[in-house]
């Protein structure tokens, strides 16, 4: 067993402390990664104070994970020690289902995926521990080859932002003459906007903090429109092919639909506290859609950070110290980060 430092939450009221534990030993197939740098996502405060229930304590959160191999099993093949490498948010799934047969593990219908933390092993019983350590353990086939060109610390949220945004832009074909808007302009908005830029998409914020404009243009926006101004959410009724909605506060998304084209989608991927009020007209008057999607597979995860590497996109971070996470937390909730916090593990 591999003796592994990390921070834990005790219980959901506790603050995030030092904890130690034990990772197997790499089996075969297995990955063992000293973990570099691991970004903050807003789902492990959720999770960390059992807003979501069934929270396994104590518990070690991060799926943002990025370092390199110090190991390999004697059956892992497209890893080799000094590599590079990250873990996102599944580090396993049923493999036989149809879902995971077409490389879609994270709708996995067979026993569910295994999440990096807040999860249990397969075998139904041992919990798993996130990146908030000093390394991992990783079946091969859920690790993932990171670009070289980016800045280690910018990859991190890419494991979770990048393909939480990169995965509807795909699904929904964004690209070169399609008109994408993206709402909410947080640690999953900015890199919807640079995905979809970076696609070819003609691309718009929507937010409602006019003073974002000038940061939505620098990260690739074409256009910001301030929807909080019933004049220039009108204007745009009708003109958009595909909205990412990434706002996880109560808002009206009848106003949102409203500047659909015919035929057009809203997907959303962020979270808010209660379910929406839904005008049906709004979608019948247009043939419109609403969607949801939850992260990316394992191949399209890849595949997103290749297109990363190619177009030399990483996330726009704060990098913080172990010791400053619950702080971090705080600031989180006061949306006090642009746009990502990523803790450097080597301060652990």
């Amino acid at each position: 067993m591999l003796a592994t430092r990390s921070y834990a939450a005790k219980n959901a009221s506790s603050v995030l402390e030092p904890f130690s534990f034990e990772r197997r030993d790499p089996k075969e197939n297995d990955v063992l990664i000293e973990i570099d740098y691991c970004g903050v996502c807003h789902s492990d405060i959720h999770q960390v104070r059992d807003e979501w229930g069934g929270s396994i304590f104590p518990m070690v959160p991060g799926h943002e994970i990025v370092g390199r191999v110090t190991k390999v099993g004697s059956a892992v093949k497209n890893f080799k020690v000094g590599d590079l490498a990250g873990v996102g948010c599944m580090v396993d799934s049923c493999r036989t289902c149809n879902n995971c047969k077409n490389h879609e593990e994270q709708y996995c219908t067979g026993t569910g995926f295994v999440g990096t933390y807040n999860s249990r092993e397969r075998d139904g019983k041992t919990p798993t521990y996130g990146g908030y350590s000093s390394q991992i353990v990783v079946h091969q086939d859920f690790v993932l080859k990171v670009p070289t060109n980016l800045k280690l610390e910018t990859v991190a949220p890419l494991l979770c932002a990048g393909i939480t945004t990169y995965s509807p832009l795909r699904h929904w074909k964004a690209g070169k003459g399609t008109k994408v808007g993206v709402m909410g302009l947080g640690g999953l908005g900015h890199m919807a906007v640079k995905l979809a830029s970076a696609m070819g998409s003609e691309v718009t914020m929507l937010s409602t903090s006019p003073k974002k404009a000038e940061d939505a243009k620098r990260l690739g926006a074409h256009h910001f429109v301030n929807t909080s101004n019933d004049s220039e959410v009108q204007k745009q009724a009708g003109h958009f092919d595909l909205i990412i909605n990434t706002v996880s506060a109560p808002h009206d998304v009848n106003r949102v639909l409203s500047m659909l084209n015919t035929n057009g989608t809203m997907v959303v991927v962020g979270v808010p506290p209660k379910a929406p009020e839904l005008e049906v007209f709004s979608l019948i008057g247009g043939r419109r859609s609403i969607g949801g999607s939850l992260i990316g597979g394992i191949k399209e995860t890849q595949e997103m950070l290749d297109f990363c590497g190619k177009h030399n996109i990483g996330s726009e971070v704060e990098v913080i110290a172990m010791k400053d996470i619950n702080g971090a937390y705080e600031r989180m909730l006061r949306n006090d980060v642009r746009y990502r916090f990523v803790i450097d593990m080597k301060t652990l």
